[in-house]
């Protein structure tokens, strides 16, 4: 089977490329990596070279190259680099808003950027490669699927492994076997809760939740929202509303960003392993060490290690498996919701268990969400439904309301602001 990675050059493609190379279980064999950059494509197949493995690896600059004959397509762009996500980021620290490049403003910024370019290569997906699955792991990803899913239907999924991430984790502290674990978790992408996780007869969501504040304090949510507050829900928000319930302590003013922080680091990455050929591989593993060490540092307290994850590369190979081996499975994605979540569109993308197997993923009964959670769920999703209409229509007035509409965004005057920054920002955005 033939894989495709769109933004072959990145710097997380050699996680994807070690767990397929190095899994019994993987039919690709063949990896086509492409790019817009030579000279990132260049450095990243040097990278994989020294990871060793036998799967082949052929990079490109050509997309429809890249992507014809595909079963599979990872789309892991980063359109307009890190450098559009520092100034989307900035833009809103200007006017006292949360900069993250996924929630809030700068999700909106990063979606009508990328909409444009993500259709168009869905586009070239159906005239070269009709048959493949797109594994989405460009963000704001359930943003993003629901506007591919426009053209590609139910072959478009998009991943993230901060849900199936936090479930392990729990496992792990409960001393479960992860995979023995049936987790009831409902939400949008970076917006979601985990309301139970049954194993057997017990449900460790209610056990740690009970627990004394040292047992509960091990988990990541409570660390960054409190023990107070998640036994106040009565469940486990995904680690991503921590800017929704701490809006204060996340704008407080930052002397570097955490884009910038990437940009700079990552500029020195390719710099130093297009220099030294011969040691890129331990470049790259310094580099990936310390940007995992840094992940949500400063909301997380002083001298809290940084959480496992399993991985979202481990996700997508699952994923694979699933699919072209038709090995049943149970996955969290972000899918077409169809009657999964009462209270959202039918055609919205929501992140929840779904089986999986040689037809694709389908979404599994879950508890349905209520009261405050549907509708934050609902006003995000207005707000990304407007954004994709933005970006596609090429309408500005739709791009002020999605950022009016925004939870995160507390002035409409403010979003006129953010929407004339993004504008002198992307000159080329609705034209």
């Amino acid at each position: 089977m033939k894989l495709a990675i769109i933004g072959g050059g990145g710097f997380r493609v050699p996680l994807v490329y070690r767990a397929l190379a190095h899994s019994a279980d993987s039919l690709v064999d063949q990896v086509w990596l492409y790019d817009t950059s030579s000279a990132r494509l260049a450095v990243i197949s040097d990278v994989l070279r020294q990871l060793g493995g036998a799967l082949p690896v052929h990079c490109t600059t050509v997309l429809d190259e890249a992507l014809e004959g595909s079963d599979f397509v990872f789309s892991a762009m980063r359109v307009g680099g890190l450098a559009g996500r520092v100034a989307d980021e900035r833009a809103a620290f200007g006017l006292g808003l949360i900069g993250q490049e996924t929630t809030g403003p700068g999700g909106i910024a990063y979606g009508l950027r990328t909409i444009p370019v993500a259709m168009a290569m869905a586009r070239r997906v159906l005239a070269v490669a009709p048959g493949a699955y797109v594994i989405n792991f460009t963000n704001p990803a359930g943003m993003i699927t629901e506007a591919m899913q426009s053209l590609l239907g139910d072959h478009v999924i998009g991943i993230c492994d901060t849900p199936s991430g936090l479930g392990s984790r729990l496992a792990r502290q409960c001393g479960v076997p992860a995979g023995e674990v049936r987790l009831d978790y409902a939400g949008l992408n970076h917006l979601g809760w985990l309301r139970g996780a049954h194993y057997r007869d017990r449900d460790l969501v209610g056990e740690v939740l009970a627990a004394d504040d040292v047992v509960l304090g091990q988990l990541e949510e409570a660390q960054l929202m409190g023990g107070d507050w998640l036994r106040t829900l009565g469940m486990i928000p995904n680690e991503y509303l921590y800017y929704y319930y701490c809006q204060r302590e996340t704008r407080r003013a930052k002397a570097q960003t955490r884009g910038e922080y990437l940009q700079a680091q990552q500029d020195a990455f390719y710099r130093s392993a297009a220099a030294d050929p011969a040691r890129a591989l331990q470049t790259w593993q310094r580099a990936l060490s310390e940007r995992e060490a840094t992940y949500m540092a400063d909301a997380r307290p002083a001298g809290t290690p940084q959480p496992e994850s399993d991985g979202y590369e481990y996700v997508a190979l699952g994923l694979i498996s699933a699919i072209a081996a038709d090995q049943p499975s149970t996955m969290i994605l972000n899918v077409r919701n169809d009657d999964a979540l009462p209270g959202l569109p039918a055609s919205a993308v929501v992140e929840v268990p779904c089986h999986v197997d040689g037809g694709g993923a389908r979404p599994l009964p879950v508890t349905a969400p209520a009261g405050a959670e549907l509708g934050l769920m609902q006003q995000v999703k207005k707000v990304e439904q407007l954004t994709i209409r933005a970006a596609t229509e090429r309408d500005p007035r739709l791009a002020y309301q999605a950022l009016a509409l925004h939870p995160l965004v507390d002035s409409v005057a403010v979003a006129g602001e953010l929407l004339a920054t993004y504008r002198r920002n992307e000159p080329l955005l609705f034209s």
